[in-house]
């Protein structure tokens, strides 16, 4: 892997995403302003409605697309804010959380793929292998389908992650996630597919799988305050932005 990245010195991750990024355009169509804009201008949005994210400054597209460029087509605000955090998450069998305070968030599914291989030589070349591999599998163990999630806490180390995860979820054809998304309408608080409703990693802070997974049982206890989704049931998380990744398919208890 590296020694095709090396001579070039692109050796950060911003630099292979972004291949992959570039790759994308150039095969499916679309661009920053209206693939990544409403991943990045949304995650800002609800930001602003959480407390404990990191920026929570009004983002405008004019301002995302003037930023200054960290490795094409990623600018800077394509990219995660690393942070120091802390979270913790409690995991039991059903029955034996009789006594608890608060109602319990059920693990409906896990998609997981663990490759054998690094990723150069495994991908799309556009859509990273994490992605593809446990959204299969998540989708075999349940009888959920993507319709019925009412939010999603998507993996976004960088704006494209978040577009590969949508597509390779189903939420929407590979390489129409710019009609999906429909300039953020889509993913909005009050929209189809509510995205990363407390900032997600691109402005409340770099936590990795940990923070989506916080934010879900958040919503699905009715506990996220100004940034709630209404009468969310089920949630779908993701992690990875390389190999390997995995999935969960959450539902509140009944």
């Amino acid at each position: 892997m590296f020694e095709w990245r090396a001579p070039f010195g692109a050796m950060s991750a911003a630099n292979w995403i972004g291949v992959n990024a570039s790759h994308y355009f150039w095969r499916y169509g679309g661009d920053r302003a209206s693939t990544l804009a409403p991943i990045a201008l949304t995650a800002r949005a609800n930001a602003s409605r959480n407390p404990a994210a990191i920026y929570r400054d009004p983002l405008t597209l004019d301002e995302y697309l003037s930023a200054r460029m960290i490795s094409s087509p990623f600018g800077l605000y394509d990219c995660d804010v690393p942070c120091d955090g802390a979270i913790a998450v409690i995991v039991s069998a059903i029955d034996t959380a009789v006594d608890r305070p608060k109602p319990a968030v059920l693990v409906d599914a896990v998609g997981t793929q663990v490759l054998d291989r690094i990723s150069w030589d495994q991908d799309t070349l556009t859509h990273e292998p994490q992605v593809f591999g446990p959204a299969k599998h998540l989708w075999t163990r349940t009888s959920l389908r993507p319709d019925d999630v009412d939010v999603a806490e998507l993996y976004d180390g960088f704006t494209f992650n978040a577009v590969s995860w949508l597509e390779a979820l189903g939420f929407c054809g590979v390489g129409e996630a710019a009609d999906f998304l429909d300039g953020g309408t889509t993913i909005a608080l009050d929209g189809k597919l509510p995205l990363n409703t407390h900032g997600g990693q691109l402005s409340a802070g770099r936590t990795h799988g940990f923070g989506f997974l916080a934010e879900a049982i958040a919503q699905l206890r009715g506990e996220a305050a100004g940034r709630q989704v209404a009468n969310a049931q089920v949630a779908v998380v993701t992690t990875g932005g390389g190999t390997p990744g995995g999935a969960l398919l959450l539902r509140r208890e009944n």
